[in-house]
């Protein structure tokens, strides 16, 4: 089922056109990657979800709930975390939470309740009285996130929840993040950190001047461009008609051999890495290591785009 339905979406800022005929969905408990160049339009679409700007055309589901015609009643299913996000830096941690509990019209007798609740979670409750002055960037950031949480949305819409961070706290996010996935959130981030988006994200997007230009699993795009994937072998007895096979399997490209191993670069689009392990097993070889290399979602990203705006 798809959580979130996004069809033949535009939006302009009067003769400026920052959103291009976009399709996009997200079923139920997925993380949906958002990535792009500045000004790709992901700001702008996190914004129609969140119901704070109007399309001039299309539509934009949630739960297949108009965010147009019935905002009110989206609000109470998302959690938003812009870009830059404020806080009320008199407050503590606590008081903080308390307020917007109050604002969610959260049951009085239940609030406090729901405030430790989400400072366990978001891994604050040591900070919980300290000033919001006094918190670090991160910790500021995860007092944001425990802030959407209150009110136990399904679908968060984060917009570079890792922008500005030190690594320790990006860390601290992402592992928050998957906490947050195997509770069955719905997740939609956008990010310019594509590292953080491969480890985390089920399916990604890449849009470009407002337009989407692929979609899909990381495998996906990287079958749809064709790119080499790498594969790393050792053998118990490498030789030379041995490699010689290998090279000639269909969809292997090259093969290079170094001191400890073996290196294969393939073509997904012909052979997946499953089946080369079928098939260097069927030639009577004994694998000591068969390691993927991880595939690169920069590499797909420049490909993919050319520095475009809107």
């Amino acid at each position: 089922m798809d959580y979130v339905e996004i069809r033949h979406l535009w939006v302009t800022y009067g003769s400026f056109v920052a959103v291009r005929d976009l399709s996009f969905t997200i079923p139920k408990g997925e993380v949906f990657g958002f990535i792009g160049p500045n000004g790709a339009g992901k700001t702008t679409t996190i914004k129609v979800l969140a119901t704070l700007l109007r399309p001039a055309r299309g539509r934009a589901l949630i739960d297949g709930i108009s965010v147009t015609y019935s905002p009110k009643l989206v609000r109470k299913k998302i959690g938003y975390v812009p870009d830059f996000f404020g806080v009320y830096e008199d407050l503590s941690a606590y008081e903080y939470l308390h307020f917007f509990a109050a604002a969610y019209r959260i049951d009085r007798a239940k609030r406090r309740a729901v405030v430790d609740d989400v400072l366990a979670l978001t891994d604050l409750m040591k900070k919980k009285h300290a000033p919001v002055e006094a918190l670090s960037r991160g910790m500021k950031q995860r007092l944001s996130l425990a802030r959407v949480l209150l009110h136990d949305p399904d679908l968060l819409l984060l917009d570079e929840p890792a922008s500005g961070l030190d690594p320790r706290a990006r860390i601290e996010i992402r592992e928050l993040l998957k906490e947050l996935k195997n509770m069955g959130k719905t997740i939609l981030i956008s990010s310019h950190i594509l590292a953080e988006l491969e480890q985390l994200c089920t399916r990604i997007g890449i849009i470009e001047a407002g337009r989407m230009v692929a979609e899909g699993s990381l495998e996906d795009i990287y079958r749809k461009l064709r790119l080499l994937r790498v594969v790393h072998l050792q053998l118990t007895d490498p030789t030379e008609e041995l490699l010689e096979k290998i090279k000639r399997i269909r969809g292997v490209s090259s093969l290079e051999q170094s001191i400890d191993r073996i290196s294969v670069h393939i073509r997904e689009n012909e052979i997946s890495v499953e089946d080369l392990l079928d098939r260097i097993h069927s030639l009577g070889a004994r694998i000591h290591m068969f390691q993927p290399e991880a595939m690169d979602m920069e590499t797909a990203f420049m490909k993919l785009t050319q520095g475009k705006t809107a």
